[in-house]
């Protein structure tokens, strides 16, 4: 039996994990799972899958999260130790699908295990690309993507030469605001931010996808996953969300990814490598589909892909910034503190201040250095907002 542990469990990508180890139970043994308030749901699914450890990640949630597992042999515990300490149980294969920086430390636990990482934390590789491909390496570990995009990029690789692409082109849907007139974004409110035009998801992803931060990160994290020069690296706005990823060859071939909007392709294909097994997910229909629409994104409708670029020519710890602005900015913004345009008007001015004072980005890519770089990004992205608002 392979020995498995879900990081995220309560969240969209950890459910259709548990969906499909749930349906080969005699193949696993699930040695933890992680969540966060939703102890209930993470109690269920830790007595479904009879996982040996539960953790949430909110202290004040043990107790509830004990009275949920009474009876059962299950251990509770909860804080950041005990998800450390869980993600140091050896594994064979852990999905690390904790949102945003707090999932880099648990990854890089699980690496050092030499455990398959299923990567479906874009913020891992923003935060510390280098880091935990050269940890991997180092303990015979293996990262896979589980990102939609970065899943079918990894597929339109397999059996070439990276030698031998010459691009790499990501879709985006383009967000709830994909075609709204420019002179009402910033008016934007949360609830419109809210509400994607394709599909149901959590609500920061969805107002991500509505500023393309998403789409900003993906692209960072396909040249730290990848190796290739930024300049490869294209998007492309295609509303049908049908393509995921497209890789260019030298001799003009294009290989495209096609699937449905289902996660589990890409959970199922991480989890079954380097086979392909049957997944429970739709089959297109090409003759109902009709037709692809594409176009270019607007970089002042999306300048948080503007931005990306400009991460990437900094390089150093300037991932790091960025994300740590990112989510502060996300979080102010859900709160109702800031306005939707002002997300991005604060992650560049932090990344500015970043660069106007010498050493901080260039410091050596360790976990202590973007620890600290990402506390240190938090705080100047609160002083920038508090400065607008006053």
């Amino acid at each position: 039996m392979r020995r498995v542990s879900i990081f995220g469990a309560t969240g969209s990508i950890g459910q259709n994990t548990i969906d499909l180890i749930a349906r080969a139970p005699d193949e696993y043994e699930v040695v933890a799972l992680s969540g966060g308030r939703n102890v209930a749901q993470l109690a269920e699914d830790a007595q479904r899958l009879g996982a040996a450890v539960a953790v949430t990640a909110f202290d004040e949630m043990l107790e509830p999260l004990r009275e949920a597992l009474a009876g059962t042999g299950i251990e509770a515990q909860a804080g950041q130790a005990a998800l450390l300490e869980a993600a140091s149980r050896p594994a064979d294969w852990v999905m690390s699908a904790i949102v945003g920086a707090a999932g880099l430390e648990p990854g890089l636990r699980a690496l050092e295990q030499g455990a398959t990482l299923a990567l479906a934390n874009k913020e891992t590789l923003v935060c510390a690309g280098a880091l935990v491909m050269a940890t991997a390496e180092a303990h015979g570990a293996r990262v896979l993507p589980v990102d939609s995009e970065h899943s079918a990029i990894f597929q339109g690789l397999i059996g070439e030469d990276i030698g031998a692409v010459e691009r790499i082109i990501i879709t985006a849907s383009g967000g709830a605001f994909r075609d709204w007139p420019m002179d009402k974004l910033r008016g934007a409110t949360l609830a419109e931010a809210s509400c994607h035009p394709n599909w149901n998801m959590g609500q920061r992803i969805t107002i991500d996808s509505a500023s393309m931060f998403n789409k900003a990160l993906e692209v960072i994290e396909t040249r730290e996953y990848f190796g290739v020069d930024p300049g490869q690296i294209e998007v492309l706005v295609h509303p049908e969300s049908m393509i995921h990823a497209m890789v260019g060859f030298r001799d003009g071939a294009l290989m495209a990814h096609v699937g449905p909007a289902d996660m589990r392709h890409a959970i199922g294909f991480a989890l079954h490598w380097p086979e392909r097994r049957e997944l429970p997910v739709e089959r297109l229909d090409f003759a109902s589909i009709g037709q692809f629409t594409f176009r270019a994104p607007d970089l002042d409708r999306y300048p948080a892909l503007r931005l990306a670029r400009s991460v990437m020519a900094r390089g150093g710890l300037s991932g790091t910034v960025f994300n740590a602005a990112k989510e502060r900015s996300l979080d102010a913004f859900i709160a109702g503190h800031i306005g939707f345009l002002e997300m991005a008007e604060t992650v560049e001015a932090v990344l500015d201040r970043f660069e106007s004072q010498p050493g901080l980005i260039d410091a050596s890519l360790t976990l202590d250095n973007v620890l600290h770089t990402d506390h240190l990004a938090r705080t100047y992205a609160d002083e920038a907002m508090a400065a607008r608002a006053g």
